[in-house]
């Protein structure tokens, strides 16, 4: 590898004043355009077909685009057909808008218009590449030449415009903007609006596309502020963006530029786009959202959106993508895990009205993602606060604290020798197997009590190796009543260190109790069991027979 081979091929602008800088965050959302049907199709190995083009379009509907650049209609039939069947069938709403791309060559913008022809609201987006690589090593042409052909294009849109039916916008682009000397691709778009003549009835949006990612975001910002202060007509200009990502800051390059004084974002669902993608605009417009920001976009449905987007394109969101990634809010580290868990106990208990969870800058919830499946996962990475997290939220057990540091330990030993994530289904395999009645060697057949005062008396038959004995005891309580007894019984000495028990609903909507048990031998070591039944005294007994149990066979 040789660096010395590459060299800066962008431009700072002749003056900058960064005063964009003393801003903290984007304070509005800007006017999105999805270029998915016509950037993000081009970059496909298997270009949608017309029925999965009109289905992507209704998903871009249902999520709230107002601008769907639809494609480039000279280029290809089904481009032409589907814009077509759009103006044709009545598809588009009144308050939207489709967008079609054409290049600055008369046949082309021609052929355009035919296309779009009768359509209720259309915006024409004309385009040639002014770069500095692009004049020399392509056009093999001068600036005033590269500015020629932007003028000439747009006298003949603001032509055409005239001589077709339909209501159209004009949008211009300098392609390979970022490659190009500001003030020489200021001079170019000022030429065209020249041209275009801007003004109250009339809005021009003038697009500074990324082509190419070059420069560090704060570069590119400050280009666009320069082109932001120095545009003619600049109140009736919609100051546009359409980054690309070929260094992997698209989304800064952005948010930095819409700091800068740009209005309108063009992009695509989840970055898709050729190279390393278009800006990615769920990520732009959650990243408002979580900034307390409405982005105008509903993405409340995440889950349905990814599925609907993979089905259309063949393309796949990965499972780190920000916000609609499979394990983008997913937390294996016990550290994390129990974070979490605290923190959302603590919104229970405290009701605040901001989202503050540590490690989740979003509530999953807001997009259609659960707690459980999404938030908590477990495998040999996994801590206690986590996997008992997961037990209270879908299943009601409330363990307490040793005996979760127990089940952790069982689970993570678990998923580390067989080497895989363990699914909430299996933790509770795992916890009744391993707690819950535990009938080997000991259990109870019978038990009845009688109360005297304060004492408890107990009549109790156990069974162990199928020999049953009756067994009378007495305790400060039922449970220590059953306590004395299986001591008498087995002989085993013990100490119960940890009792709890809490109410749980079952399938039927009935009321069980759950009782949890701790003993220590005085070999040392705590043991554990837990028990359920309708009867509270039941399950504690149950419950103490268990922990025993697990005791005697270590």
């Amino acid at each position: 590898m040789d660096a010395k081979k590459y060299q800066i091929g962008y431009y700072l602008p002749p003056e900058t004043t960064y005063d964009w800088v003393k801003k903290d965050r984007v304070e509005k959302a800007p006017l999105w355009c999805s270029v998915d049907l016509r950037d993000g199709n081009q970059s496909l190995v298997i270009p949608m077909s017309l029925e999965e083009k009109m289905r992507f379009y209704k998903l871009l509907l249902r999520v709230g685009f107002k601008e769907i650049e639809v494609g480039f209609p000279a280029a290809s039939e089904t481009e032409y057909e589907f814009l077509r069947t759009l103006i044709e069938q009545d598809l588009i709403p009144p308050d939207v808008t489709v967008q079609v791309l054409t290049q600055c060559r008369e046949h082309i913008i021609r052929k355009t218009f035919e296309a779009c022809k009768g359509a209720p609201g259309a915006i024409i987006h004309f385009y040639n590449s002014v770069s500095v690589a692009q004049r020399e090593q392509v056009f093999r042409k001068s600036r005033e030449e590269i500015k020629q052909i932007a003028v000439e294009g747009a006298a003949l849109v603001k032509k055409l415009a005239k001589e077709y039916e339909g209501n159209f916008r004009f949008e211009y682009s300098p392609e390979s903007f970022t490659g190009a000397e500001p003030e020489y691709a200021l001079e170019v778009c000022n030429a065209v609006l020249d041209v275009l003549e801007p003004g109250p009835d009339n809005n021009v949006i003038i697009n500074l596309p990324v082509t190419v990612e070059m420069s560090l975001p704060h570069v590119y910002a400050s280009q666009v502020e320069y082109v932001s202060r120095n545009l003619k007509y600049r109140e009736y200009v919609t100051l546009s963006l359409h980054p690309h990502n070929d260094r992997g800051t698209g989304v800064a390059d952005t948010e930095l530029a819409l700091l800068a004084g740009a209005d309108r974002v063009e992009g695509t669902l989840f970055g898709n786009g050729e190279r390393t993608g278009n800006v990615d605009l769920v990520t732009l417009a959650m990243n408002l959202y979580t900034h307390g920001v409405d982005p105008g976009l509903d993405l409340s449905d995440m889950p349905s959106i990814v599925a609907s987007y993979e089905s259309c394109t063949r393309m796949q969101v990965g499972p780190r993508t920000p916000y609609a990634g499979a394990l983008v809010f997913a937390a294996f580290s016990g550290s994390h895990q129990d974070a979490i868990a605290k923190g959302m106990k603590w919104r229970e208990e405290q009701q605040p009205d901001r989202w503050t969870v540590p490690y989740l800058p979003l509530d999953p919830k807001d997009i259609n993602r659960t707690y459980d499946a999404d938030v908590i996962r477990v495998n040999s990475q996994s801590g206690k606060g986590g996997i008992g997290f997961l037990l209270e939220q879908l299943y009601g057990y409330v363990l307490p604290a040793g005996m979760r540091e127990h089940f952790s330990y069982l689970c993570k030993g678990i998923s580390d020798r067989e080497h895989k994530e363990l699914q909430p289904e299996e933790l509770l395999e795992i916890f009744r197997s391993r707690y819950f009645d535990c009938e080997n060697p000991v259990s109870i057949e019978r038990l009845h009590f009688r109360q005297h005062g304060v004492e408890v008396d107990a009549e109790i038959t156990f069974a162990k190796d199928g020999v049953r004995e009756t067994v009378r005891a007495t305790g400060n309580g039922s449970i220590d009543a059953v306590s004395n007894a299986l001591k008498q019984f087995t002989g085993q000495s013990y100490r119960l260190r940890v009792y709890t028990e809490h109410s749980i609903q079952n399938q039927s909507s009935q009321s069980e109790a759950v009782a949890y048990i701790g003993l220590e031998l005085p070999r040392g070591g705590m043991y554990w069991g837990a028990g359920i039944h309708t009867d509270i005294i039941r399950a504690s007994a149950n419950a103490l027979v268990s922990a025993y149990n697990n005791a005697i066979r270590g």
